[in-house]
């Protein structure tokens, strides 16, 4: 009658032996998928997670570039863009140096 309760424990241990080994794949599985949701994705532990990383766009065109087209296209006059020119140096120390001729 025993054997017939407990089929598994008359010949070994049984299926019960594959539970530790499963138990293990499943703790890696889950330390890679946080690992990978968190550290790997943001840039390692030196990052803060506080979401993707910024990126720098380089399509949108610069004050500098701008004024340049707005003085091209004749939307402002020379004395305009010499004056706006001269608060952009001032702001971002950039752009060609010298003033009006």
């Amino acid at each position: 009658m025993f054997e017939l309760a407990h089929p598994w424990t008359a010949g070994g241990p049984g299926p019960w032996i594959l539970f530790v080994p499963v138990l293990w794949a499943l703790a890696v599985v889950g330390v890679v998928t946080l690992l990978r949701r968190t550290v790997w994705r943001h840039g390692g532990p030196g990052r803060r997670f506080g979401g993707p990383r910024p990126t720098a766009r380089t399509d949108a065109p610069t004050p500098l570039a701008v004024l340049g087209r707005r003085f091209a296209a004749g939307e402002i006059d020379e004395e305009e863009y010499w004056r706006r020119l001269s608060v952009l140096e001032e702001h971002f120390g950039a752009g060609p140096k010298g003033g009006p001729a």
